[in-house]
């Protein structure tokens, strides 16, 4: 079972109102050295002072000067961090070493170059979503979820992803996190590989950031027309009738979601939908009244026995909920086994997806 412990990040607690003069004081801790858009040696020191000046000042102004502090802090502090941090005790994402060992063992047994063709095999799901609070202005509504993209680690994929989503019809698209195909360093790849996607996705989109994504990366991804929700929602309207989008920070490593804050001004008998890189936070989403529960994250355990039996998730919850639909009290949730591929570019009886989520109201 899990605890509802709250997050140790402490981006969920209400801090005492301070007088503007006095916030102005706060120093925002600096951007990590290792996150830059651009290869430094193409920079002066003055430069990139003055890209990370203008960083620091999109996020303060977009996310609110605590928001902004907190986030960068626990960045700098714990980036790449193997041991401790976060939900998981272990992250093997973050072991440089374990890349160079699993894709030297896949190449030992022959079986890395099918695990890159797997990769590459992106399919279409079709998930039908039925509740009696979506508005009948709803019924058939269409999002498309895109989930762990990493796009840099995954280009043959992301290849195939783009021609198909060129050719799709839907409502909504929604992005739920990992961009970034390392976990630290730069991002200027990630940012590339993103609009082009975007270029080919229909308006409006609405995204997350997952625990490889760097807050830095937030004004490169809000320029390509992806409104990124932290801790924040919006109102979806058709006709006279609406529903609720919601997004939460990384819940996973970086710690810095607040569902409180999310959910806040969204009618608990109003339908409502929360996007969650992980879905590790499903107890937390079902008592704050959400209906529907969109997440990523799990990559459906990415390397799996025959039947599609995870070796692993990568996240503490049941088994049963790191891929596909499930269903929590009145909780409605999806985990998308995702687009692209963690550590090495190789799937295993695994394929990696695109989602279709087909709302239908049942009045």
């Amino acid at each position: 079972m899990l605890s509802l412990q709250r997050p140790q990040f402490p981006i969920t607690e209400r801090p005492r109102r301070r007088p503007a003069s006095e916030m102005s004081e706060v120093a925002l801790p600096r951007i990590p050295k290792q996150i830059a858009t651009q290869p430094a040696s193409l920079f002066s020191n003055s430069d990139a002072q003055s890209r990370t000046d203008d960083v620091s000042q999109f996020l303060q102004k977009r996310l609110g000067r605590l928001h902004a502090k907190l986030r960068l802090g626990i960045e700098a502090d714990h980036e790449a961090q193997i041991f401790g941090q976060g939900i998981n005790y272990f992250h093997i994402e973050n072991l440089a070493l374990s890349h160079f060992v699993i894709r030297a063992c896949l190449k030992l047994t022959g079986l890395y170059r099918r695990g890159r063709r797997n990769a590459a095999q992106v399919e279409v799901r079709h998930n039908y979503i039925i509740s009696p609070q979506i508005p009948k202005a709803f019924d058939g509504y269409t999002i498309l979820q895109l989930s762990d993209l990493h796009v840099d680690m995954s280009q043959d994929a992301m290849a195939r992803l783009t021609a198909i989503v060129k050719e799709m019809s839907y409502d909504l698209c929604v992005l739920t996190g990992d961009y970034r195909g390392q976990t630290f360093g730069s991002y200027q790849a990630t940012l590339a590989g993103m609009s082009q996607i975007c270029a080919e996705l229909k308006r409006p989109v609405y995204g997350v950031l997952g625990n490889h994504d760097t807050v830095c990366m937030l004004p490169g991804l809000e320029e390509m027309g992806i409104r990124m929700l932290l801790n924040e929602h919006k109102t979806i309207k058709r006709g006279h009738q609406h529903i609720y989008i919601a997004g939460i920070d990384d819940a996973h490593f970086f710690r810095a979601d607040n569902i409180e804050k999310a959910a806040s001004g969204i009618p608990s008998d109003e339908f409502s939908i929360l996007l969650s890189h992980t879905p590790e936070i499903y107890r937390q989403a079902a008592l704050a009244d959400f209906n529907l529960l969109l997440s990523g994250h799990t990559h459906g355990g990415q390397i799996c026995l025959p039947g599609r039996i995870p070796l692993t998730l990568g996240s503490v919850l049941p088994r049963h909920m790191g891929c596909g639909p499930w269903k929590y009290r009145n909780l409605i949730g999806y985990t998308s086994i995702g687009a692209g591929s963690s550590i090495v570019p190789v799937r295993f009886n695994c394929p990696p997806e695109i989602t279709l989520h087909y709302l239908q109201s049942s009045e």
